[in-house]
This record gives structure tokens, C-alpha cells and sequence, in this order.
């Protein structure tokens, strides 16, 4: 089953028609991001067969020109952010894997990372500006999308808000990886020196799967 199938009841749906009427109003007079193309990233990137394993944001970058519509990843051009600097420092800790000067992880999403934000567009300057306005339905439908599929995968969950999505997971096929949000203000109660990557091979491992290549080209 592709996205466009498994998301379709939610794409067709009043809310999704009252969400986009939302966001277009939103971009006639506020800057708004990720680029319109680009707020699907993660979907059309990460194809729903080819999906390995989920990482789960919150809400874009609301900076200028830093989301590019997979979570925590930002265009090669652009300075990376705190908590993708701390994510790539536990990265290079845990399994030695060299750092680029980018934070530009398609090169993730490629091979089988679901990227994905549970809000999709968010006002600038404004975190959780488009939260609670229907984005939480349709990305909550593509988590299930992802549990409903016969290959288990490993669902890697940072921060509170990222874990109250449990429910939405058949955890006793799946494999699910906790930690704290690896922003400044947690990276170290929870999620720095406490190896998320390496938990996530094992965890691949247990299902049957080869290691992921979490490296990144220069």
C-alpha cells in the first residue's frame, strides 16, 4: 500500500479541506515553512513499503530557510540547529560515525527513515503556531499507516511529546526506541551518552534486518 492509499480517508476528509484552507491563509500573510513543496517531504522521501524505521518531530524549524520538511534535518546551506548538533554528537559517540558540516539527513529518509514531523507547517518565528489545527490527524494516520504494515520496523520516539504517540503502535510487533528530547534544555537528562543508535541496530537486528547506514556525504 502506498501513502496516497493509506492516507486517503484523511486526505478527503472536511478537516484536511478546513486544515489546507488554514494554512493557505496563513501563508497570504505570515511567512510560513517549510516551502510548499516541501511539506510532504517526508512522505514522498520514505515511501510507506521502504519504511525501516520512524523518527518523530514536532513542528518545523520556524527559522529562515531551515525546514525542509523532515524532522530535525535542515538544508545543506544552513547552520545546524541545537538539537541536531546534539543529535549528531551522540551519533558520531555511539557509533563513531564521521560528522559532516551539513545537517541535510535526506540521505536518511532515502534509506528508509521516516522524517516525520507530527505538524506539518508552522508560522515563523512562532513554534507550535499550526499545532491543534489538524495536522496531528492526518500524521497520526500515517503512524498507523506504518503499525499496519506486515514488515515490523523500530519506531524511534524523543521527548514527551513524541512517546504520547504510543498508542498508536502495535508495540508487540514493533520495536520501540524512548529517550529524551535531545534539545539543550534535555539532551543531558536522557538522551546524551545514553546510545539511541545503537539500541536502534540491535533493534533491527532483532527483527531480522541488516544495520542502517546512518552515514551522511560530505
Amino acid at each position: 500500500m502506498c501513502w496516497a492509499r493509506a492516507l486517503h480517508h484523511e486526505l478527503t476528509s472536511e478537516s484536511f479541506a478546513s486544515l489546507c484552507a488554514f494554512v493557505e491563509s496563513e501563508r497570504l500573510h505570515h511567512a510560513v515553512f517549510p516551502p510548499e513543496a516541501s511539506v510532504f517531504a517526508a512522505l514522498t522521501a520514505t515511501p510507506l513499503s521502504s519504511v525501516r524505521w520512524v523518527l518523530l518531530g514536532q513542528d518545523p524549524y520556524h527559522g529562515e530557510g531551515q525546514a525542509n520538511g523532515l524532522c530535525f534535518s535542515v538544508p545543506r546551506d544552513v547552520a545546524i540547529p541545537p538539537s541536531l548538533r546534539n543529535i549528531l554528537k551522540e551519533l558520531r559517540s555511539d557509533l563513531g560515525v564521521t560528522i559532516p558540516t551539513h545537517g541535510d539527513l535526506s540521505s536518511w529518509a532515502q534509506r528508509g527513515a521516516l522524517l516525520l514531523n507530527t505538524v506539518l507547517t508552522v508560522r515563523q518565528g512562532s513554534a507550535a503556531s499550526h499545532a491543534k489545527r489538524g495536522w496531528e490527524r492526518l500524521t497520526d494516520a500515517a503512524i498507523s499507516a506504518v503499525s499496519a504494515q506486515a514488515r515490523p520496523v523500530v519506531f524511534v520516539l524523543w521527548g514527551k511529546p513524541a512517546e504520547a504517540k504510543l498508542s498508536l503502535i502495535d508495540k508487540s510487533r514493533h520495536r520501540v526506541v524512548i529517550r529524551a528530547h535531545p534539545s539543550p534544555l534535555s539532551a543531558s537528562r536522557g538522551f546524551l551518552g545514553t546510545r539511541p543508535f545503537s539500541e536502534l541496530q540491535e533493534a533491527l537486528q532483532q527483527l531480522g534486518q541488516p544495520p542502517f547506514d546512518f552515514s551522511l556525504p560530505p
